[in-house]
Order: C-alpha cells, then structure tokens, then sequence
C-alpha cells in the first residue's frame, strides 16, 4: 500500500527482531469498500510465548528499568521517526481503520505521536524517591524512603477504533515507567501497530525486547498474555464484555490489571441551555468516526417540555452528515470497522423501532453506497430510559434522545446506567451546572463543550466502565509498584 508495509505483509517484532507469522498471514480490509488493503503476520500461540520470554529477559537481564533518561531518548525516537512518517501513516490510518482524515489531525494519529513528549518528560522529571523523614519506633531511629519502580512486564490489548492513541497511550507511559511490553493489537487494525516495528528497529535505541508486537487472526493468541505467569500487569481496553473475562483470568496469577471498557454516556442538557445548540452539538458527535467512540455521548437527556426542539435540532443536523469517504476532508461520518459492527448496529437499529422508538433521521445504509461498512446517522425518539438502545453501547453513529422532568431527574438518568465512563453537561447557571457535574458519576465530564481530552488528563470510567486511569502522572503511575525502604539513622 505504501513505503510503511512490506509487500509480503507485516512482520511481527519480538526479541528485536522482525519475524513472520508462524501461522501465516491474515488480511486487512478497508471498512469503507470492502477491499483487501494487504496482509499482517499470524501469530501462533508459540509466538506469543516467544514475545513474552523476551520481555521477561529484556526487564530481568537489562538497565532498561533503571535508566529513564534513555528510555526519555528512545521514545523521543520514536516520536520523531513516526513524525517523519506522517503521511504514510496517515493514508494507512484513513485505509485500514476508516478513520476521516479531519481526525487524523488530532487523536486518530498527530496527537498520540506528539503526546509520547509527555511520556518522555515524565520519565526525566518524575519524582522516583520520596523521602519521609526519620520516625522512631521502640527506641529505633529508621529514615524511610519511597521508591517507585517498574510493575515488569506489560500485556497490552488495544481495540481497532482508535488504534495509534490506545496503543501509544499504552507504550508510552509503559515503557517510561521502565517496563517491558507485549503489545497484543486488534486483529481489524493490525498495520497500525505492525508498522512501528521496523521503525523501532531501524531508527530507535529501544533495546531487544522492549517492546514486542504480535499481531494476530486469534484472539486466543492475546489471551495468553493473560494467563501467563511470566506477565505482570495486563492492560486492555474493549469491550465490558471481554474486560470481565480478563479479569477472571488475570486473577489466577494476581495480575494487576487496568481496564478501560465501554461507554452509554449521556449529555445532560438543562432548561435554562440553548436547547438546540446543546442537541445539534451532541448530534454531531455521535456521528463523528461513526459512532466508534467509547466515550460519546449517545444519550441526550433533554427537559420534556423541549423534546420535541431537541429531537428536530438533533435530527437537523445528523440529516446533513451523510455517511461518507474517510479520505475526503468534509467527510465527518466514515464506516464502521466491518460488516460484523454494521450488523451489530442494524439489529440495534432494529430493536429500537421493535420496542416502539420512531428513527427521526437515518436508520439504514446510504441509498449512494453500494460498497462500504456505512451506516446512516441516526436519531432515535420515544424510548424510555430504560430501553435497551438507552441502555447498551451500541458504537454506531446513533443517538437517543431522553426526556427529564428536571435537575434531580436528569441526575437520576445518567446515573441509571451500568456504565459511568464520560458525559456532559449544559446551562448557564454555575451553581446548577456544578450540581450536575457533582451528581453524575462518570470519570469525564463536558461542560457547555469543554474538551478534556490531552495527554495530561487521566482518562478512565466509573462502574463498568472500568478500573484504573489512563494518560496524566496517574496514567503513568499505573505502570509502578511502590515499594518502602527503611535504614537506620
């Protein structure tokens, strides 16, 4: 396809080296026309065990923990040598996740390249001592120092929506806390991160070992990073789903585990907002890379005495964001990942008007897209909180709107939901908005169209939304243990 991806495929890297598949290859396809783009390397399960010893050793037999002024060096490498690769890598983002090319500008690629510079700051200015002072305990004076160190060894597992900011928001602040990382891609997006393993081993000083990437047709393959006991830490976003499952299965070797699952957010409007600008805006979201987002907002609670306003306003604008080609600039809306996620979204779709919901706008596939994993975007009315599109994470490009009877009421919406990843809130009184904001719980809110997402900023849910931070110093401090060393004084 381009400079990036070798004609036979992309290789595997383990231990240093580029290696095939020992289960052949699988083929990658572009969601937005069904054609194949090229092929990855297949890992076997012997693979993985391969990737996973050479972790252990590059962590157990290397300086790579204590040395963070190199790992500052070698992600700065890796920042720069994705940089001069930009273009190639943006055509490969908008071909292989259908990603619009507007948001390979910001989170889809140029953002998570340029935050591995936070990764990197933090790993020269982080503080890995902290000293407590002298106590005396039964007549023995001890000074006590806290130290933090590398957890060991990584098992990353990252989606396909948005594969360049979950794998590098994982390798980043995991390889400058001082860890060594199998990193376990999405079988849909397997370039993206295939890619990075010539680049490492051509331009960059990380050692062998470091960083492994095994790509994969089997999920199995990845399930083994949870069941090793050589793997200290598994961190995984996806699916609640499949977070409960490794959950269960870290817990037989006591893994620590960070978990960022899905997302049923809601944008909480009050009666004193611009009714119609809070629903044009949400809408607009909802459709943005069609709906694949966990942390959307994709319920709109609305006062009752506006539903019908919000409900035109929403529909107005999702009727004027067709679902389109990725690689065109205006494009907002691309494809969903596969013809699985597309049928996954019709029989939601299907399930709405089933229950007694009306489609406002959308609600099928463009009459003008014979190819392609498009899905309209959608508004769907007359539902009830309750109702299993209000309450179920679709990740399509489709919004319900909910009527509220007031603040406690709109309160008591967003928080019936398993789920208590993201959200927002809109008005124009101070003291109700903070209200709002104390009553949801959700681990980010939106006020009146704030943006919180950068690398500074830890990201992470509530409830089923999952365990842990990711990005931010807590980001980071989820890939340290702690550990308390006293002398006498």
């Amino acid at each position: 396809m381009n400079g990036l991806v070798p004609a036979d495929g992309t290789p595997l890297l383990i231990g240093g080296k580029l290696t095939p598949g020992g289960s052949g290859v699988f083929a990658t396809i572009n969601p937005a026309t069904e054609e194949v783009l090229g092929y990855a390397a297949d890992a076997s399960a012997a693979d993985m065990d391969a990737a996973i010893g050479a972790a252990r050793t590059a962590f157990d037999e290397t300086d790579w923990s204590r040395d963070p002024a190199f790992r500052a060096r070698c992600l700065r490498q890796l920042r720069d040598v994705m940089g001069e690769h930009l273009e190639e890598l943006r055509e490969l983002t908008i071909a292989e996740v259908g990603a619009p090319v507007m948001l390979t500008s910001g989170p889809q690629l140029e953002g998570p390249i340029a935050d591995l510079s936070y990764a990197a700051d933090l790993a020269e200015n982080y503080a890995w001592e902290t000293d407590l002072g002298t106590r005396e305990l039964m007549g023995v004076a001890s000074r006590r120092v806290i130290r933090r160190e590398a957890v060991g060894v990584v098992g990353a597992i990252t989606p396909w929506n948005f594969p360049h900011q979950i794998n590098l928001a994982k390798l980043g602040p995991a390889l400058a806390a001082g860890n060594t990382v199998v990193l376990k891609p999405a079988p849909d997006t397997p370039w993206c991160a295939a890619v990075l393993g010539p680049l490492i081993v051509e331009h960059t000083d990380i050692p062998a070992g470091v960083l492994n990437i095994v790509t994969s047709s089997d999920h199995g393959v990845g399930a083994r990073l949870v069941e090793d006991p050589r793997v200290d830490m598994i961190t995984f976003t996806g699916s609640t789903k499949t977070g409960r499952a490794v959950m269960a299965s870290a817990s037989a070797t006591l893994k620590r585990t960070f978990l960022e699952l899905g997302g049923k957010s809601a944008a909480v409007v009050l009666d004193d907002a611009d009714i119609a600008a809070a629903a044009s805006y949400t809408a607009f979201t909802v459709a943005v890379h069609a709906g694949q987002g966990c942390a959307l907002t994709t319920r709109l609670l609305v006062p009752r005495a506006s539903y019908d306003a919000a409900v035109a306003a929403a529909a107005s604008t999702l009727s004027g964001l067709a679902a389109g080609d990725p690689a065109n600039a205006g494009t907002v809306c691309g494809p969903v990942i596969s013809a699985q996620q597309r049928a996954r979204v019709e029989r939601y779709l299907a399930l709405a008007k089933a229950e007694g919901g009306r489609i406002e706008t959308g609600g099928g596939r463009p009459a003008d897209r014979e190819r392609g994993f498009f899905v309209e975007p959608t508004v769907i009315s007359g539902l009830s909180n309750t109702a299993t599109v209000a309450q179920e994470e679709i990740f399509g490009p489709v919004l319900v709107v909910i009527p509220h009877d007031g603040d406690d009421d709109a309160i008591r919406l967003a928080n019936e939901s398993p789920y208590g990843l993201s959200g927002s809130v809109w008005g124009t009184d101070p003291e109700r908005v903070e209200r709002v904001v104390a009553g949801v719980r959700t681990g980010t809110l939106s006020v009146n169209g704030g943006l919180w997402y950068h690398a500074d900023a830890p990201f992470g849910g509530y409830k089923h939304s999952g365990i842990g931070r990711e990005m931010g110093v807590a980001g980071f401090e989820e890939y340290l243990e702690t550990k308390l060393v006293a002398t006498p004084a």
